[in-house]
């Protein structure tokens, strides 16, 4: 299992439209924003900006995946050594992901992230 990348951090935010535009304006571009959570990103690198509502993890880093078997794969090696992880859980904006923690307690995402058409 080779990783391709750190895609994004995530952080917790107490007001997402502010932390969005606070963010906008230091030159980051939004790609996408709900009611509970938005992205951002500076080139490749991505931000996740999550609010209180957001229940899928808390503040974590994602490495990124271009081919969603791989991403698969990673799942079942990782549960076959017995970490604890979540399910693979669809998101909404057609991306897939499995979280996790490290041995202090640290979360981290395994991100699939479709190559653009």
């Amino acid at each position: 299992m080779k990783l391709k990348r750190l895609g994004h951090v995530a952080i917790r935010v107490t007001d997402l439209e502010q932390s969005s535009q606070f963010y906008q304006a230091l030159g980051m571009d939004l790609v996408w924003q709900d009611t509970d959570w938005a992205y951002l990103k500076a080139g490749n690198d991505g931000l996740a900006l999550l609010s209180a509502q957001y229940q899928q993890a808390g503040a974590h880093f994602g490495f990124v995946f271009s081919e969603r078997r791989e991403m698969e794969s990673a799942y079942n090696h990782l549960n076959n050594q017995g970490l604890d992880l979540s399910p693979i859980h669809e998101h909404r904006d057609g991306t897939a992901s499995f979280y996790g923690k490290d041995p202090d307690g640290n979360w981290f995402e395994y991100l699939y992230e479709p190559l653009p058409v």
